[in-house]
Protein backbone atom coordinates (compact mmCIF):
# COMPACT_ATOMS: atom_id res chain seq x y z
CA UNK A 1 0.00 0.00 0.00
CA UNK A 2 1.47 3.91 -0.48
CA UNK A 3 0.71 4.51 2.48
CA UNK A 4 2.67 1.58 4.70
CA UNK A 5 4.85 2.94 7.60
CA UNK A 6 4.22 6.64 6.24
CA UNK A 7 2.37 9.51 8.38
CA UNK A 8 -0.24 11.47 7.13
CA UNK A 9 -1.32 14.52 8.53
CA UNK A 10 -4.80 16.32 8.02
CA UNK A 11 -5.00 20.37 8.64
CA UNK A 12 -8.46 20.99 9.74
CA UNK A 13 -11.03 18.65 12.31
CA UNK A 14 -14.41 20.08 10.11
CA UNK A 15 -16.49 17.43 8.46
CA UNK A 16 -14.49 16.95 5.16
CA UNK A 17 -11.02 16.48 7.38
CA UNK A 18 -12.45 13.68 9.52
CA UNK A 19 -14.11 11.88 7.16
CA UNK A 20 -11.27 11.95 5.28
CA UNK A 21 -9.26 10.54 8.70
CA UNK A 22 -11.71 8.18 9.37
CA UNK A 23 -11.72 6.48 5.56
CA UNK A 24 -7.72 6.18 5.35
CA UNK A 25 -7.71 4.72 9.60
CA UNK A 26 -10.23 2.10 8.53
CA UNK A 27 -7.78 1.33 5.89
CA UNK A 28 -5.04 0.98 8.27
CA UNK A 29 -3.36 4.30 7.73
CA UNK A 30 -1.50 6.06 10.41
CA UNK A 31 -3.36 9.69 10.37
CA UNK A 32 -3.23 12.45 12.49
CA UNK A 33 -5.51 15.52 12.36
CA UNK A 34 -4.42 19.14 13.47
CA UNK A 35 -7.07 21.41 14.45
CA UNK A 36 -6.76 24.92 15.59
CA UNK A 37 -9.66 24.58 18.18
CA UNK A 38 -8.91 24.65 21.25
CA UNK A 39 -11.08 21.45 22.17
CA UNK A 40 -13.76 18.90 20.92
CA UNK A 41 -16.04 21.13 23.09
CA UNK A 42 -15.50 24.23 20.66
CA UNK A 43 -18.53 25.43 19.44
CA UNK A 44 -19.06 24.99 15.72
CA UNK A 45 -21.72 28.23 14.65
CA UNK A 46 -23.69 28.34 11.59
CA UNK A 47 -26.88 26.96 9.91
CA UNK A 48 -27.11 22.97 9.62
CA UNK A 49 -25.69 20.55 7.07
CA UNK A 50 -27.69 18.50 4.78
CA UNK A 51 -25.22 15.51 3.13
CA UNK A 52 -26.92 14.91 -0.52
CA UNK A 53 -27.62 11.52 -1.48
CA UNK A 54 -25.59 10.82 -4.19
CA UNK A 55 -22.28 12.88 -3.30
CA UNK A 56 -22.20 13.46 1.01
CA UNK A 57 -23.82 10.37 1.84
CA UNK A 58 -21.90 8.22 -0.47
CA UNK A 59 -19.18 9.20 1.69
CA UNK A 60 -20.39 8.29 5.24
CA UNK A 61 -21.62 5.68 3.64
CA UNK A 62 -18.11 4.32 3.21
CA UNK A 63 -17.14 5.22 6.20
CA UNK A 64 -19.70 2.98 7.96
CA UNK A 65 -21.30 6.55 9.15
CA UNK A 66 -24.58 6.37 7.12
CA UNK A 67 -26.85 4.84 9.76
CA UNK A 68 -25.43 7.00 12.34
CA UNK A 69 -25.80 10.32 10.30
CA UNK A 70 -29.70 9.43 9.77
CA UNK A 71 -30.60 8.62 13.41
CA UNK A 72 -28.88 12.20 14.67
CA UNK A 73 -29.98 13.87 11.27
CA UNK A 74 -33.44 15.11 11.12
CA UNK A 75 -35.67 15.15 7.94
CA UNK A 76 -37.46 18.39 7.06
CA UNK A 77 -39.40 20.20 5.00
CA UNK A 78 -39.74 23.49 3.27
CA UNK A 79 -42.49 26.37 3.49
CA UNK A 80 -42.00 29.33 1.26
CA UNK A 81 -43.88 32.45 2.09
CA UNK A 82 -44.57 35.59 0.95
CA UNK A 83 -42.96 38.48 3.38
CA UNK A 84 -46.75 38.45 4.53
CA UNK A 85 -45.86 35.51 5.84
CA UNK A 86 -48.80 34.15 3.46
CA UNK A 87 -47.95 30.59 2.74
CA UNK A 88 -47.22 29.89 -1.10
CA UNK A 89 -46.34 26.55 -1.77
CA UNK A 90 -44.95 23.63 0.97
CA UNK A 91 -42.87 20.64 -0.09
CA UNK A 92 -43.63 18.07 3.17
CA UNK A 93 -41.26 15.51 4.49
CA UNK A 94 -42.27 11.99 3.47
CA UNK A 95 -41.49 8.25 3.62
CA UNK A 96 -40.23 8.53 -0.17
CA UNK A 97 -37.77 11.55 0.92
CA UNK A 98 -36.71 11.58 4.11
CA UNK A 99 -33.73 10.26 3.76
CA UNK A 100 -32.59 12.55 0.51
CA UNK A 101 -30.78 15.37 2.70
CA UNK A 102 -31.90 15.37 6.40
CA UNK A 103 -30.19 18.28 8.08
CA UNK A 104 -27.45 17.95 11.18
CA UNK A 105 -26.28 20.37 13.57
CA UNK A 106 -22.61 20.99 12.76
CA UNK A 107 -21.56 20.03 16.31
CA UNK A 108 -23.38 17.31 16.20
CA UNK A 109 -21.75 16.09 12.39
CA UNK A 110 -18.78 16.44 14.28
CA UNK A 111 -19.31 14.46 17.53
CA UNK A 112 -20.36 11.41 15.15
CA UNK A 113 -17.32 11.75 13.01
CA UNK A 114 -14.95 11.83 16.11
CA UNK A 115 -16.39 9.17 17.86
CA UNK A 116 -15.47 6.89 14.67
CA UNK A 117 -12.05 7.55 15.07
CA UNK A 118 -9.66 6.41 17.03
CA UNK A 119 -9.06 8.32 20.46
CA UNK A 120 -5.82 9.96 19.67
CA UNK A 121 -6.26 10.78 16.12
CA UNK A 122 -7.09 14.63 16.43
CA UNK A 123 -4.30 17.28 18.31
CA UNK A 124 -6.26 19.60 19.22
CA UNK A 125 -5.25 23.65 19.41
CA UNK A 126 -2.76 23.20 16.57
CA UNK A 127 -2.65 26.46 14.25
CA UNK A 128 -0.68 25.66 11.17
CA UNK A 129 1.55 28.34 10.43
CA UNK A 130 3.96 26.88 8.05
CA UNK A 131 5.48 23.74 6.24
CA UNK A 132 9.18 22.88 5.24
CA UNK A 133 11.21 20.11 4.09
CA UNK A 134 13.08 18.26 6.18
CA UNK A 135 15.08 15.37 5.66
CA UNK A 136 12.00 14.11 3.46
CA UNK A 137 9.68 14.76 5.03
CA UNK A 138 7.37 17.76 5.89
CA UNK A 139 7.93 19.70 8.91
CA UNK A 140 4.41 21.28 9.79
CA UNK A 141 5.31 24.33 12.01
CA UNK A 142 2.18 25.69 14.49
CA UNK A 143 2.03 28.65 16.50
CA UNK A 144 3.63 28.24 19.96
CA UNK A 145 3.24 24.54 19.76
CA UNK A 146 5.89 21.69 18.93
CA UNK A 147 6.75 20.72 15.29
CA UNK A 148 5.67 17.86 13.83
CA UNK A 149 6.35 15.13 10.92
CA UNK A 150 4.32 13.75 7.86
CA UNK A 151 5.03 12.01 4.63
CA UNK A 152 1.87 13.75 3.34
CA UNK A 153 -0.19 16.98 4.12
CA UNK A 154 -4.06 17.24 3.08
CA UNK A 155 -5.16 20.38 3.65
CA UNK A 156 -8.92 20.74 4.65
CA UNK A 157 -8.86 23.65 6.96
CA UNK A 158 -11.07 25.74 4.76
CA UNK A 159 -11.73 28.21 2.10
CA UNK A 160 -9.53 31.26 3.88
CA UNK A 161 -6.51 28.48 4.54
CA UNK A 162 -3.23 30.05 4.03
CA UNK A 163 -1.38 26.61 3.88
CA UNK A 164 -3.06 26.24 0.69
CA UNK A 165 -0.16 28.15 -0.89
CA UNK A 166 2.14 25.45 -1.06
CA UNK A 167 -0.42 24.43 -3.69
CA UNK A 168 -2.32 27.44 -5.20
CA UNK A 169 -1.47 31.00 -5.70
CA UNK A 170 -5.01 31.68 -6.34
CA UNK A 171 -6.64 34.49 -4.98
CA UNK A 172 -10.37 33.93 -3.03
CA UNK A 173 -13.30 35.93 -4.69
CA UNK A 174 -15.54 38.13 -3.42
CA UNK A 175 -18.58 37.29 -5.03
CA UNK A 176 -20.61 40.18 -4.31
CA UNK A 177 -23.23 38.99 -2.22
CA UNK A 178 -23.42 39.29 1.70
CA UNK A 179 -25.42 36.71 4.22
CA UNK A 180 -26.28 38.06 8.14
CA UNK A 181 -26.98 34.86 9.78
CA UNK A 182 -28.89 35.07 13.41
CA UNK A 183 -29.16 32.53 15.91
CA UNK A 184 -32.14 32.44 18.49
CA UNK A 185 -31.51 29.91 21.74
CA UNK A 186 -35.07 28.41 22.82
CA UNK A 187 -36.75 29.68 20.13
CA UNK A 188 -40.23 28.22 21.14
CA UNK A 189 -40.04 30.49 24.26
CA UNK A 190 -38.25 33.47 22.89
CA UNK A 191 -39.84 34.16 19.66
CA UNK A 192 -42.73 31.31 19.53
CA UNK A 193 -45.00 33.02 16.97
CA UNK A 194 -42.48 33.01 14.37
CA UNK A 195 -41.48 29.47 15.52
CA UNK A 196 -44.84 27.73 15.50
CA UNK A 197 -45.04 29.29 12.22
CA UNK A 198 -42.07 27.21 10.79
CA UNK A 199 -43.98 24.34 12.23
CA UNK A 200 -40.69 22.16 11.84
CA UNK A 201 -40.05 23.08 8.54
CA UNK A 202 -37.19 25.01 6.76
CA UNK A 203 -39.24 28.46 6.00
CA UNK A 204 -37.98 30.60 2.66
CA UNK A 205 -39.04 34.20 1.69
CA UNK A 206 -37.68 36.32 -0.94
CA UNK A 207 -39.02 39.55 -1.30
CA UNK A 208 -37.35 43.29 -2.98
CA UNK A 209 -34.07 41.83 -3.30
CA UNK A 210 -33.91 40.43 0.31
CA UNK A 211 -33.48 36.01 0.78
CA UNK A 212 -34.60 34.85 3.86
CA UNK A 213 -33.82 30.78 5.43
CA UNK A 214 -34.97 29.67 8.67
CA UNK A 215 -34.61 26.42 10.39
CA UNK A 216 -36.39 25.93 13.42
CA UNK A 217 -34.34 22.90 14.51
CA UNK A 218 -30.71 23.92 14.84
CA UNK A 219 -29.75 21.98 18.77
CA UNK A 220 -31.77 23.55 20.41
CA UNK A 221 -31.96 26.90 18.33
CA UNK A 222 -33.99 28.46 15.55
CA UNK A 223 -31.01 29.66 13.07
CA UNK A 224 -31.64 31.86 9.80
CA UNK A 225 -29.77 34.21 7.09
CA UNK A 226 -30.87 37.00 5.57
CA UNK A 227 -29.31 37.13 2.16
CA UNK A 228 -28.64 40.52 -0.28
CA UNK A 229 -26.32 41.85 -2.41
CA UNK A 230 -23.29 43.84 -0.70
CA UNK A 231 -24.04 47.82 -0.98
CA UNK A 232 -21.39 49.29 -2.83
CA UNK A 233 -20.65 51.62 -0.16
CA UNK A 234 -19.51 48.82 2.00
CA UNK A 235 -16.12 48.64 -0.57
CA UNK A 236 -14.00 45.51 0.60
CA UNK A 237 -15.21 45.65 3.61
CA UNK A 238 -18.91 46.11 5.47
CA UNK A 239 -20.04 48.62 7.18
CA UNK A 240 -21.67 46.57 10.06
CA UNK A 241 -20.44 46.29 13.28
CA UNK A 242 -21.15 42.62 14.49
CA UNK A 243 -20.08 43.06 17.83
CA UNK A 244 -22.72 45.78 18.41
CA UNK A 245 -25.90 43.26 18.46
CA UNK A 246 -28.17 46.31 18.45
CA UNK A 247 -26.82 47.94 15.58
CA UNK A 248 -27.32 44.62 13.62
CA UNK A 249 -31.28 44.62 14.58
CA UNK A 250 -31.70 47.71 13.90
CA UNK A 251 -30.52 47.53 10.14
CA UNK A 252 -32.40 44.05 9.95
CA UNK A 253 -35.49 45.47 11.11
CA UNK A 254 -34.77 48.41 8.70
CA UNK A 255 -34.72 46.08 5.71
CA UNK A 256 -37.74 43.92 6.39
CA UNK A 257 -39.73 47.29 7.83
CA UNK A 258 -42.45 46.20 4.86
CA UNK A 259 -42.99 42.74 5.90
CA UNK A 260 -45.19 40.69 8.98
CA UNK A 261 -44.50 41.70 12.65
CA UNK A 262 -43.75 38.35 13.21
CA UNK A 263 -39.96 38.22 10.91
CA UNK A 264 -39.20 41.78 12.80
CA UNK A 265 -39.95 39.61 16.26
CA UNK A 266 -37.66 37.25 15.26
CA UNK A 267 -34.84 39.70 14.70
CA UNK A 268 -35.82 41.31 18.33
CA UNK A 269 -35.05 38.01 19.87
CA UNK A 270 -31.99 37.16 18.08
CA UNK A 271 -28.92 37.02 20.62
CA UNK A 272 -26.04 36.44 17.99
CA UNK A 273 -25.35 37.72 14.74
CA UNK A 274 -22.52 37.01 12.47
CA UNK A 275 -21.71 38.15 8.75
CA UNK A 276 -20.57 35.82 6.27
CA UNK A 277 -19.56 37.78 2.77
CA UNK A 278 -19.56 34.79 -0.23
CA UNK A 279 -16.33 34.29 -1.61
CA UNK A 280 -15.02 31.94 -3.75
CA UNK A 281 -11.83 29.99 -4.79
CA UNK A 282 -11.58 29.53 -9.10
CA UNK A 283 -10.57 26.35 -10.19
CA UNK A 284 -9.46 27.92 -13.52
CA UNK A 285 -5.76 28.27 -13.04
CA UNK A 286 -3.28 24.92 -12.79
CA UNK A 287 -1.77 23.92 -9.08
CA UNK A 288 1.42 23.95 -8.87
CA UNK A 289 3.49 20.68 -10.17
CA UNK A 290 6.63 21.38 -8.56
CA UNK A 291 5.71 20.52 -4.77
CA UNK A 292 8.77 19.47 -3.14
CA UNK A 293 6.43 16.31 -1.37
CA UNK A 294 3.11 15.17 -1.36
CA UNK A 295 0.25 17.82 -0.51
CA UNK A 296 -3.04 18.43 -1.76
CA UNK A 297 -6.46 20.06 -0.31
CA UNK A 298 -9.77 19.03 -0.36
CA UNK A 299 -12.94 20.75 0.65
CA UNK A 300 -13.27 24.59 1.49
CA UNK A 301 -9.65 24.58 0.81
CA UNK A 302 -9.56 23.54 -2.74
CA UNK A 303 -13.01 25.02 -4.13
CA UNK A 304 -14.68 27.10 -1.80
CA UNK A 305 -17.84 28.39 -3.52
CA UNK A 306 -20.86 30.34 -2.26
CA UNK A 307 -23.24 28.18 -0.67
CA UNK A 308 -26.16 28.35 -3.00
CA UNK A 309 -26.20 24.78 -3.90
CA UNK A 310 -25.72 23.09 -1.11
CA UNK A 311 -22.67 21.88 -2.61
CA UNK A 312 -19.66 23.21 -0.48
CA UNK A 313 -19.46 20.19 2.28
CA UNK A 314 -20.94 17.78 -0.14
CA UNK A 315 -18.37 18.53 -2.53
CA UNK A 316 -15.96 18.18 0.31
CA UNK A 317 -17.02 14.68 1.08
CA UNK A 318 -16.46 13.41 -2.42
CA UNK A 319 -13.00 14.81 -2.46
CA UNK A 320 -12.41 12.98 1.08
CA UNK A 321 -13.58 9.64 -1.04
CA UNK A 322 -11.65 10.51 -3.75
CA UNK A 323 -9.16 10.65 -2.45
CA UNK A 324 -9.01 8.05 -0.14
CA UNK A 325 -9.52 5.54 -2.62
CA UNK A 326 -7.02 6.81 -4.64
CA UNK A 327 -4.53 6.44 -2.23
CA UNK A 328 -5.93 2.72 -0.37
CA UNK A 329 -7.05 1.16 -3.67
CA UNK A 330 -3.72 -0.32 -4.80
CA UNK A 331 -4.21 0.87 -8.46
CA UNK A 332 -1.39 3.79 -8.36
CA UNK A 333 1.60 3.75 -8.52
CA UNK A 334 2.86 6.50 -5.95
CA UNK A 335 1.73 9.01 -4.22
CA UNK A 336 1.95 12.13 -6.28
CA UNK A 337 0.41 9.25 -9.06
CA UNK A 338 -2.76 8.66 -6.22
CA UNK A 339 -2.98 12.89 -5.64
CA UNK A 340 -2.63 13.91 -9.14
CA UNK A 341 -5.64 11.42 -9.87
CA UNK A 342 -7.98 12.57 -7.64
CA UNK A 343 -6.88 16.50 -8.44
CA UNK A 344 -7.75 16.05 -12.47
CA UNK A 345 -11.39 14.20 -10.86
CA UNK A 346 -12.04 17.11 -8.48
CA UNK A 347 -11.52 19.84 -10.77
CA UNK A 348 -14.17 18.31 -12.61
CA UNK A 349 -16.69 17.78 -10.26
CA UNK A 350 -16.00 21.00 -8.03
CA UNK A 351 -15.93 23.13 -11.51
CA UNK A 352 -19.60 21.86 -11.94
CA UNK A 353 -20.66 22.42 -8.60
CA UNK A 354 -19.04 25.92 -8.37
CA UNK A 355 -20.56 26.51 -11.76
CA UNK A 356 -24.49 25.56 -10.37
CA UNK A 357 -23.59 27.49 -7.14
CA UNK A 358 -22.80 30.69 -9.11
CA UNK A 359 -25.24 30.77 -11.05
CA UNK A 360 -27.94 30.01 -8.28
CA UNK A 361 -26.79 33.43 -6.88
CA UNK A 362 -27.26 35.02 -9.72
CA UNK A 363 -30.46 34.20 -10.13
CA UNK A 364 -31.52 34.58 -6.34
CA UNK A 365 -30.05 38.35 -6.52
CA UNK A 366 -32.55 39.20 -9.25
CA UNK A 367 -35.29 41.03 -7.47
CA UNK A 368 -38.28 39.28 -8.82
CA UNK A 369 -36.66 35.86 -7.51
CA UNK A 370 -39.27 33.55 -6.13
CA UNK A 371 -38.02 30.23 -4.36
CA UNK A 372 -40.99 28.46 -5.48
CA UNK A 373 -39.40 28.29 -8.71
CA UNK A 374 -36.19 27.17 -7.22
CA UNK A 375 -36.97 24.41 -5.02
CA UNK A 376 -38.01 21.40 -6.65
Amino acid sequence: MLLKNKKVAILGAGPVGLTMAKLLQQEGVDVTVYERDKDAQTRIWGGTLDLHKHSGQQAMKKAGLLESYYATAIPMGVIITDEQAHVLSTKPTTSENQYDNPEINRNDLRRLLLDSLQSDTVIWDRKCVGLEEQAGKWLLQFDNKPNATADLVIVANGGMSSVRSYVTDTDVNDTGTFIIQGDVPQPEVTCPEFYQFCDGNRLMTAYGGNLFVANPYNSGSLSYGIIFKKPEEWGHGHGLAFQDTDSIRRFLIDRLADWDERYRQLVQATSFFVGLPTRKLPLDNPWKQNRPLPITLIGDAAHLMPPFAGQGVNTGLVDALTLATNLTNGKQESLQAAINAYEREMVVYASEAQRESSENEIEMRHPDFSFQQFIH
